[in-house]
Order: structure tokens, then sequence, then C-alpha cells
């Protein structure tokens, strides 16, 4: 039985769901409540993630009560399915609500390459006043015309660092032919490449596996999520490179989000607008208490000055010329290039 076909006979989550039907509104039968709103996401229920779902799910019952159900997946890959998986279960209609990081998303909406671009922002502010304006706005255009979604706002995955199991990186050189795992992203295994590093593309669920049993050397990620799977049980050495921010997309299945009624419609935009807020609070927490658990746990952390990072950003800076050739004017002037 392949998976779409287990979704389809099985319970989904806690609580016994059953996984509605495909390209129809979720509405419960019988006395049951009118709407039900299934949310789902690749990380443990302990995560920020997690925690901004039950937000939005708090929200939506203050306001309507019995009249929404709502229930959650938080880690799709505790039943077996790839990070990846959330955006086919909620394109068609098996999960209401998910998110993912936009680099997953490359291969089927080009405008989002030019989010993987390598020290695209400088800081936090800056790039969540980025999201949260022009550039989310024509990026959230380009996904909803290319996939069946609504997009209703962007986590925060946050600045991507390396971890590795070999050695600690001070220059680009200390990358040389690291094997290293990146996300489904061109833009993301050009910059290593560029780097002098050994990049290979492939799914979280994977890159765990992998890492567990040393068969890659490394990893770039937030601190936050190299503590959540358990890579810094594997890797001792982390570099502060602030390389690349990337966003997670909270998406809904087009067809049920737009049968909703109005008043359902703005109030799970709100709820989201508030749950983004708060993710990218916890998400700040969350970056320090990993930094804390590495070093406690026998790990080095290695924070690159602005001259030690600069040769990074010299070698990479052929992948601006290329995004001026892809991408149209406005958005590169959206995303300050």
């Amino acid at each position: 039985m392949n998976k779409r076909e287990f979704l389809k006979t099985t319970s989904f989550a806690a609580g016994a769901l059953t996984v509605p039907a495909l390209n129809s509104p979720l509405r419960a039968q019988g006395n049951g409540p009118p709407y039900e709103i299934v949310m789902g996401g690749y990380a443990p229920s302990t995560t920020g993630f997690s925690a901004a779902l039950r937000q939005i799910g708090a929200h939506l019952e203050s306001k309507f009560g019995n009249d929404v159900q709502i229930r959650y997946v938080y880690n799709i890959m505790d039943l077996g399915y790839q990070g990846s998986d959330i955006m086919w279960l909620v394109e068609n209609g098996l999960l209401t609500l998910g998110y993912q990081s936009s680099s997953y998303m490359t291969n089927r909406v080009e405008e989002l390459m030019i989010a993987d671009l390598p020290f695209l922002f400088s800081t936090g502010e800056q790039a969540r006043s980025a999201m949260d304006g022009e550039l989310g706005r024509l990026l959230s255009e380009s996904l909803e015309a290319k996939m069946n979604y609504r997009i209703l706002g962007y986590f925060e995955n946050g600045f991507r660092h390396i971890s590795n199991r070999l050695r600690p990186i001070h220059s680009i050189d200390d990358l040389e032919d690291l094997h290293i795992r990146v996300l489904p992203s061109q833009i993301l295994f050009d910059t290593f490449k560029l780097l002098g590093a050994n990049p290979e593309i492939m799914d979280l669920s994977e890159a765990i596996r992998r890492i567990g049993n040393d068969l890659i050397d490394g990893q770039e990620n937030p601190l936050a999520n190299t503590v959540t799977y358990g890579i810094h049980n594997h890797h001792m050495h982390h570099t502060i490179t602030n390389h690349a921010y990337l966003s997670r997309p909270i998406f809904l299945h087009k067809q049920t989000h737009d049968s909703w009624p109005q008043e359902l419609k703005e109030e799970m935009q709100l709820a989201i607008t508030h749950a983004v807020a708060f993710q990218r609070n916890l998400h700040d927490q969350e970056e320090e208490e990993a930094a804390e658990i590495i070093t406690s746990t026998g790990g080095e952390i290695i924070t690159l000055t602005e001259d030690q990072i600069q040769p990074f950003r010299d070698r990479i800076e052929s992948l601006y010329d290329q995004a001026r050739v892809r991408h149209s004017a406005e958005l590169l002037s959206a995303a300050g290039i």
C-alpha cells in the first residue's frame, strides 16, 4: 500500500483522525461541527512551529466554539512520510494547512529562488520586513498561481549555519570537499559548490538518517533545527555563518479555504498573523537555547567575523548575476537587489 492509499484508509493523528475526501470542503457529518480544520507540520510537538499551530487553533476555537473542530498532525515524519510530503498532503486536501521551507518549492515556483540567495539579508529585522512586505506579497502571488494553495503568512526558518563531524570551519578552505546536505534548492546547491564543498540535495528525513550513520559529513540549518532533529549529537563543530535566511510559507488547501464563509477566512488570516509573530519570537529564544544545548553537550560554536565572511560573499557573487537575468525588475527591487 502506498502512502496516499494509507492516508485515505487510516487514522492520521492522535485522536483517531479520519482523513477527509480529496478536493471537498471539510464539513463534518451529522451533529458534528461544520468545519474540520486539520493542521500539519514536520516538527516535534515541542517546537515553536507546533506551538504556533496550536495558537492558530486556539484562536479559532475561542472565536467559533463548537462550530470548528481543530486537529493536529505535528510531525508527519513520525508516520513515515518525508518532510516534503507536506506539500502534496495540503495540495490534495488531505491536510487543510501546512508549512514548509520555501526551498522545497523552487522547482515549481522559480520566483522563490530569489529567497534562497546567500547573504540576501543582513539582519532578521530586514528579512522579516521583506517577507511581510512587497517581497512576501510577490512570492505569495507566484505560489498561488503555480500551486494549489492560499498563502496566509510566513513562519521564520531563520538564518542558516554549518555543522559537521570532521573539523572546525574558520574559512572557505575548511569547506573543501566537505560532503554536506542541502535543501532541494539549486541555489543552495550552487552556493556550496562555489564555496568548494561537496553538496548533496536530500529530504530532511533522509538527512537525519544518514547523519546518524556518519554517511555525510555536514549540514546547514538554524541552530534550533540542528538540535530539534538531534544532529548536535553527531556534529561537534558548528559555525555561525548566517549564509542564508529562509522562510516557511503557511499554505492552505485552496478549494477548502475558498469554500469557507468570509468570517472564517478573516479569522484564519488574523490567527496566522498573530501566530507568525508568536513563532518568530519563540525562534529567537530557541536559537539561544539551542546554542546552550550544543555547548553543554561538548559542541564548539565558532562565530565568523565580517572579515572572515567576506571571502564567502565574494565567491558566490555569480549567483546574483544569474538572479538579475532570471527574475523581473519588480521582484529584484523587492528583494533589495
